[in-house]
């Protein structure tokens, strides 16, 4: 099952300094129809205009992942972390216990990123931090982990059981995904246009998917997209004894 979220349906929020589409509830953005896609839990289309960004504030109970496409952004923290995220780097935050951080773009041309939450698969981890480098060759043609808790080599790693993928397709391209219907997949198209098993998108389009044995990626011209891998919600809610019911007494 793949529902298809058009463009105009996300959540758009202009305060001047930055300009954000909120593709979950968020802030004072509230759907309850629109809280979470399994563990994934916030994706935020973000632009901070140069010399501008998010004062300190605190996070906690998160694995939140920053991707940047074109500028950079500083980010400081109370792990004593102070770095600058590129246009191609991923930065990883364990809020854990608790944190706190600011993002602010010191660079003279607008950042734009995109900020992911996830779950983690345990509460109380202690605050860490990862952040890599990457080339955009590497996921060009193909999907490439930038972020994952499957035990990936050489990427971002998070705690929870799933991965977050960049493509680059070449119009006429097609490639695969394979998955099940033990997890869900979620599709952000950042430009272009792509068919997934018959599903068009088009650009900044979202696809939420279920119980699809593969997913195949028809690019109808030069398309980037990011996947993300998450576990089912199979399993959440009652257990089986539950669900068998009894008599009132």
């Amino acid at each position: 099952m793949i529902k298809r979220i058009p463009a105009e349906e996300r959540h758009f929020s202009d305060f001047g300094w930055l300009k954000t589409f909120w593709l979950f509830s968020f802030s004072n953005y509230y759907d309850p129809e629109n809280i979470q896609f399994g563990a994934l839990r916030v994706f935020n289309d973000d632009v901070v205009l140069p010399g501008k960004g998010f004062p300190t504030h605190h996070h906690n109970e998160k694995e939140i992942i920053t991707l940047v496409l074109d500028g950079e952004i500083t980010h400081e923290d109370s792990m004593g972390n102070r770095t600058v995220i590129r246009a191609g780097d991923v930065q990883r935050m364990t809020a854990g216990t608790g944190i706190t951080h600011s993002e602010f773009n010191l660079s003279e041309r607008p950042v734009h990123f995109y900020q992911v939450w996830i779950y983690p698969d345990h509460r109380g981890l202690e605050p860490s931090y990862d952040q890599r480098t990457y080339s955009p060759e590497l996921w060009h043609n193909r999907f490439f982990p930038v972020a994952s808790g499957q035990m990936a080599n050489n990427v971002v790693t998070f705690h929870t059981d799933a991965s977050i993928y960049r493509a680059t397709l070449g119009q006429g391209r097609d490639i695969t995904f394979p998955t099940s219907d033990m997890r869900r997949i979620f599709v952000y198209l950042t430009r272009g246009e792509v068919n997934i098993n018959g599903t068009d998108m088009d650009e900044k389009d979202q696809a939420r998917i279920d119980e699809e044995a593969l997913l195949c990626f028809s690019a109808g011209k030069d398309s980037e997209l990011v996947l993300i891998d998450v576990p089912s919600c199979k399993g959440w809610g009652y257990d089986t004894r539950t669900l068998r019911g009894s008599s009132s007494q």
